[in-house]
């Protein structure tokens, strides 16, 4: 899918497949991807997505890149692009709110060790909030989070108490996209 200006009748029934977009949808897409992919490489890199207006001066887009890359690759590829970005598009059913979770969740486990911990929330805090807070002030703030959702008393979250804990927040009304 590098180089090719439209995608071929067996990639678009793929791309449906992972995904929960319509063919004009996926077609689309594809298109909106290759555009933002100026120099034809295949892949969108963290400079790609800022080039985006309205992205440019969030904090969180490199958060979101390293997400959207699920093979790690510091690119993400149409396949991955569709994927990630489908659990967004979706309508809010019971299993869709379940994979926002989850997205919400890989955003907050920096570290990528299936918890988040202390480390990883002051991170991502500290992105969000920059210099609006200390780093002391900050620090008080994650450690009531943790310590208000840590169930289990082992110092991090793991992904059902973050789901405890971000229960009655809507997250599937919140994390949506219209194509």
């Amino acid at each position: 899918m590098g180089n090719q200006a439209s995608l071929n009748p067996k990639q678009l029934e793929e791309m449906k497949g992972i995904s929960n977009f319509s063919t004009e949808d996926v077609q689309k897409l594809f298109k909106r991807f290759k555009k933002l992919d100026k120099n034809h490489t295949g892949g969108l890199d963290l400079a790609k997505f800022q080039a985006i207006p309205n992205l440019e001066n969030n904090p969180l887009v490199k958060r979101v890149v390293d997400t959207f890359d699920d093979d790690k690759n510091g690119v993400v590829d149409f396949e991955e692009f569709i994927r990630n970005l489908s659990i967004f598009a979706s309508k809010t059913t019971q299993k869709t709110t379940e994979e926002k979770t989850k997205f919400a969740f890989r955003m907050y486990d920096v570290n990528n060790d299936g918890f988040i911990s202390n480390g990883d929330l002051f991170k991502i805090l500290k992105i969000m909030v920059g210099n609006n807070l200390t780093d002391v002030q900050l620090q008080q703030l994650v450690d009531r989070t943790i310590l208000q959702g840590d169930k289990d008393k082992d110092g991090k979250l793991s992904y059902s108490e973050f789901v405890s804990m971000v229960k009655s927040t809507n997250i599937g009304e919140k994390l949506s996209v219209e194509v």
